[in-house]
Formats: structure tokens, C-alpha cells, sequence
């Protein structure tokens, strides 16, 4: 068995940045930004007024000053003449400043006749946004980034209509086994509901990948050769199960005949164990194991670091942050455990169960306890590191 650092090592290495290409902003949420986009206008492009009121000469504005209003701006609608000595144009919020007005006196601090105004108070801003006061033309959005809706904003308010981003990644997913029957049909007394799939596809498309989930491979050669023959075109495949070394464990052996090469069988974490890792005709593989939570969590852990760096993001391990402990818990053994969790009033707490077959334990769960090979028993309000579900 391998350490996790040295698995998710070996998991980088067989992996890229896959190509870019040029797509609509609109289509550009939850993408990954692959070359830097830059602004093409300054923002606002104009001196622009943030409140509305009068726009007039700075050095004019005083309490009990006069002035004639000549005009109005408003968004979308400049006023063409220049402010001048005495006068003020009536403006509102977004429009341009006109041409000799330096002051924006809010409408609150003026009363109106007619066209006169006298002003009643002095503010202490000028209330006028400058010209690029958000951005300017040159400054640009830094790749890589995954687009937020707040970053397609941005981009779209410098005038970009097509970006550059990564390719999504696809992922073919397999799962083996006789006993697997799929959500819907009728399952005999040995077999049981394929889950894995969903939740893993759920995961790929979460994180900008395509998950394409191929048919059950069954516990024969041939069958397993010809799913894995359905993804030679994918950027990943991922088998579910059939991995370990029982008799009907055949993952390997067929992989290996078709031509993987394998970086690592057996990691030493809890659950997951069981995980293998290589490269077949040029693309990479992941086996996981067939226990629902070990399939789960190792995906987070190995497939979702893989899937950002072939997006182009930075190959990192999933982060961790730390919490206290609302409970005690015990030593740890000799690999690794990634404990289901439950958080509550800023305090974390192992579930009462930790079997890796139980998928109600994980869906209850919203963090991972991470104890270290060997961890000492820890007591409540300790801290311990946790990963976010």
C-alpha cells in the first residue's frame, strides 16, 4: 500500500490540461477561464453621476448659491452643451457628467422654482463616479478562474463576447458486476440497485466535467473488454468495483491485457483501500471500489484533483480546514480514515457508524474527520482537520 500523498501524486501525473476552445459568454458559467480575457472599454466610460441631483461647477457650490437649470442627462441620454458659470443641470443616476461641471449637488440638498435651484447643504463627496473607476481598457480577468455568474458580469461589462476555456473533460463511467441491476428494474433475490454511477456522474458534471455512464460491464471477460472498448474515446474512465483481488475481481487483469499500465493498486486510507490507478491507450483510469462510501469518498479525493487539473486549474489535494471536536474519538490505525461527519454549532462529530457500504451514513454526512496514520485519540473541542462534502 501507497500513502494518499503518494496516490494522488501518481493520480497528477497521469493527467493534463486537456485543449481550449472558444465559446459564447452566455454558455461560460462554471467553465474554466484558459487564457485571460481583457477589457476592451473602461468602465464607466465616462465621468458618471451616482446619485441624482445637479450637476454644476465644483468650485460655485457653497450654501445659498443660485443657479439656472439649462438642461438634463439621464442614463442613456447625455446632455450636449457645457455648464457654465451660474448654471446647473438636472442629472440623474448613470448619466454623464456634461462638459464643465465638476459637482453633483444630491436633490435633497437643493430647492427648485422654475428653473432655479438654490442649494441648502454641501456634501462632502462630489457624488461622480470617474471614468474607469471599475476597470480600464488593458486590465484583464487572470486565467485559470472558474466563471462565476459575478465573473460573467464582469466580462460582459468589458465587452467580451467569446472566451477561451478548457474543454470539459469526459468521463466515461462503468460499473461491474453481476449483482448490479440499474434504478428501475427488478433486482433477483443476489442483486442489488447500481448507485455508484449516479452519484459519481452527479460529481464529474459538478465539478465541469460530461459524465457518460456506459452499461454494466458484467463479471466476464468479455463483457468487461467491450465497455472498456465504449470508452477509448473518453478523457477518464472510471470502473466501479472489481478491483480488488477476489475471483471475480477482473478490472486489472483485463485492463492490463488491453494495455494499462498501472501506477498503483492499494492505498492506505479507510474507506477505500481497494483503489487503482494508470493509464490505458493514453488515457487515464480509475478503479474504484465497489462500496458505496469508498467509491464516493475516493472520487472526491483522487477524481475530483484529476478533473480540476485537466480543466487547467491548479493540481492540488482537496482542501482542508480545521474544526473542534464535539466528542471524543479514538486512535487511529495504520491508514489513513476519513471519518463521516456531521457539523453543528461551529463543532464537528464522527456518525455513529462508519461502515462503507451504508449510503444513508453518507448522505447524512456534510464534512470528512481526516485522521492521520497512527492519529492519537483526540477529545472533545480539539481541533481535527475536515474536508467539506
Amino acid at each position: 500500500m501507497i500513502s494518499v500523498s503518494e496516490a494522488l501524486d501518481h493520480v497528477f501525473s497521469l493527467c493534463e490540461a486537456l485543449d481550449t476552445e472558444t465559446i459564447p459568454l452566455r454558455d461560460g458559467l462554471n467553465r474554466v477561464l484558459a487564457t485571460d480575457a481583457t477589457a476592451t472599454r473602461n468602465q464607466p466610460p465616462f465621468s458618471a453621476s451616482i446619485m441624482d441631483g445637479y450637476a454644476l461647477r465644483d468650485d460655485e457650490s457653497k450654501i445659498g448659491a443660485e443657479f439656472t437649470v439649462i438642461g438634463e442627462a439621464a442614463a442613456g441620454h447625455a446632455y450636449a452643451g457645457t455648464v457654465g458659470a451660474g448654471q446647473a443641470v438636472r442629472i440623474f443616476t448613470g448619466a454623464p457628467l456634461p462638459k464643465g461641471a465638476s459637482r453633483v449637488v444630491i436633490q435633497e440638498n437643493v430647492t427648485r422654482t422654475g428653473d432655479q435651484i438654490t442649494q441648502m447643504d454641501v456634501s462632502s463627496t462630489t457624488n461622480i463616479r470617474d471614468i474607469g473607476a471599475d476597470f480600464k481598457v488593458g486590465d484583464t480577468v487572470k486565467a485559470p478562474r472558474r466563471l462565476t455568474s459575478r465573473d460573467l458580469a464582469l466580462l460582459a461589462a468589458m465587452n467580451i463576447p467569446e472566451i477561451a476555456v478548457t474543454c470539459k473533460p469526459i468521463v466515461a463511467l462503468i460499473a461491474t458486476g453481476d449483482e448490479l441491476v440499474m434504478p428501475g428494474e427488478t433486482p433477483n433475490d443476489a442483486q442489488i440497485i447500481a448507485s455508484n454511477s449516479f452519484g459519481l456522474a452527479a460529481m464529474v458534471e459538478a465539478a465541469g466535467g460530461i459524465a457518460r455512464m456506459l452499461p454494466i460491464a458484467r463479471d466476464n471477460e468479455a463483457s468487461l473488454r467491450q465497455t472498456l472498448t465504449l470508452a477509448q474515446d473518453a478523457d477518464m474512465i472510471v470502473t466501479i468495483g472489481g478491483a480488488s483481488v477476489g475471483d471475480h475481481d477482473i478490472v486489472g487483469k483485463v485492463a492490463m491485457d488491453m494495455g494499462l499500465s498501472r501506477a498503483f493498486y492499494k492505498v492506505a486510507m479507510r474507506p477505500g483501500k481497494p483503489l487503482m490507478a494508470g493509464k490505458i491507450n493514453g488515457k487515464m483510469m480509475l478503479g474504484l471500489p465497489g462500496n458505496p462510501v469508498s467509491s464516493l469518498v475516493t472520487a472526491h479525493l483522487f477524481m475530483l484533483p484529476a478533473l480540476h487539473k485537466m480543466l487547467g486549474l491548479e493540481a492540488t489535494a482537496i482542501p482542508t480546514t480545521q474544526m473542534p471536536l464535539s466528542t471524543d474519538i479514538p486512535s487511529n490505525g495504520p491508514r489513513a480514515h476519513y471519518m463521516r461527519a456531521t457539523i453543528a454549532n461551529g463543532m464537528v462529530a464522527p456518525m455513529s457508524s462508519q461502515d462503507s457500504a451504508l449510503l444513508r451514513i453518507l448522505s447524512n454526512a456534510d464534512t470528512l474527520i481526516v485522521r492521520a496514520p497512527f492519529a492519537p485519540a483526540a477529545k472533545a473541542g480539539e481541533h481535527v482537520d475536515i474536508i467539506s462534502l
